[in-house]
């Protein structure tokens, strides 16, 4: 569902009760004494470890959409974090009206007075739209990360990978209008209850040791995948290539829909990108040769070559750092190639690789702690009952 959001909200639509509460007092943002000041005010690491979740604030003036300076005040916050305590829990499209309800409350705590309404029709500059992939039966984020490596994203894209135990921890796409993001969600706590900077995940909200006990109970494994829209351009430009209708506000972008269409759609490309060669596990060399020939009767003796060369070169080198090496020669001619490999046949080579991240996501079900807890109490008590019979 969503998880991160900015919200801007226009002077009329707020009101600083608390300017003291801000650093430096939103008394100077208000005055317009100076135009360039920024008034800040964000949780604390005192209520962060009391389990107090609270927005960051940012006070300032900017040009709102007549070009005009005005005071405008930013409100970022985790969605989840804000209304469940954590965001291993996930929202439903239900939570809604609570989550508003919390947030008035909690922002009114912070010196800001707000209504339910306004903040249903703030501006979103910034949303996260995300999945937790849990999986249970043996499964690991590494296996799939290593196959998320694999797709042939375009170098336009600043492509990041951060190992802090064993290779496979995260991989992300950035640019600045958006960013792509998977990461080991266990690992990641495990990493920010040792420090804060070593993590993807910030302000944890959720008691490592929980997290641990699941995991050696039910072999709890949780692929985090986040579409992060950074600019309001690349949501329009988005929605519109997804057939989207909706305004660009809290409550027009808050849905279960667009959620679910956003994250299917980076999963298509994750498979429209990755080289079918690398799913097809020929018996031998010939083999692979014999298959290109017979399954691609369209293709001449040097195309077919090309990709048995293709098919080698991938035994020892991802599709990225492949193109990294072809680097000098031109892009178009790479994409074109790269475009040949997608539309050949092999026989039983078009696995569903990201099948159960799809099932997942379309299904788009809550995932919550406490069925995980409920589920192993329910195995506890059950072993303990075998155990009085015996």
């Amino acid at each position: 569902m969503v998880d991160t959001i900015v919200l801007t909200l226009s002077k009329n639509m707020f009101t600083i009760t608390a300017p003291e509460l801000f650093k430096p007092s939103a008394h100077w943002v208000l005055s317009e004494f100076d135009r360039n000041i920024i008034s800040k005010q964000n949780p604390s690491k005192t209520e962060l470890r009391n389990e107090i979740y609270k927005p960051r604030l940012t006070l300032g003036q900017r040009k709102n959409t007549h070009g005009n300076r005005e005071v405008m005040l930013k409100v970022e916050l985790s969605l989840p974090k804000l209304l469940l305590g954590n965001n291993f829990n996930e929202l439903q499209q239900k939570d809604f009206p609570e989550l508003i309800k919390k947030l008035v409350v909690v922002l009114g705590q912070m010196g800001v007075e707000v209504t339910a309404t306004a903040l249903e029709k703030a501006s979103v500059i910034t949303i996260h739209y995300a999945k937790n992939i849990v999986f249970t039966d043996g499964a690991t984020p590494y296996h799939f990360i290593n196959k998320i490596k694999q797709a042939n994203i375009k170098l336009s894209l600043d492509v990041n990978q951060t190992d802090y135990r064993n290779e496979g921890h995260s991989h992300k796409w950035h640019c600045n209008a958006y960013e792509i993001a998977f990461y080991d969600k266990v690992r990641d706590l495990e990493m920010a209850k040792r420090s804060d900077k070593r993590s993807i995940e910030k302000d944890i909200m959720l008691s490592f040791e929980e997290i641990r006990t699941l995991q050696e109970s039910h072999k709890l494994e949780v692929l985090r995948m986040e579409v992060r829209l950074n600019q309001r351009k690349k949501m329009k430009q988005l929605f519109k290539k997804l057939n989207i209708t909706t305004t660009l506000t809290f409550k027009g972008l808050f849905k279960k829909m667009i959620a679910k269409k956003v994250l299917l759609h980076y999963i298509d490309e994750l498979e429209r990108t990755r080289p079918i060669l690398l799913d097809y596990k020929p018996r031998s060399d010939q083999d692979l040769l014999a298959a290109l020939i017979v399954n691609n009767p369209h293709m001449g003796p040097k195309k077919i070559l090309q990709l048995y060369g293709l098919k080698k070169a991938y035994d020892v080198l991802t599709p990225r750092e492949l193109r990294v090496m072809f680097a000098k020669y031109s892009t178009r001619s790479w994409y074109q190639f790269m475009d040949d490999a997608r539309n050949i046949t092999l026989p039983n080579a078009r696995q569903a690789t990201f099948g159960v991240l799809r099932e997942q996501v379309e299904k788009m079900t809550a995932v919550r702690l406490s069925s995980y807890k409920s589920k192993r109490r329910q195995t506890i008590s059950c072993n303990n009952s075998q155990n009085r019979a015996t």
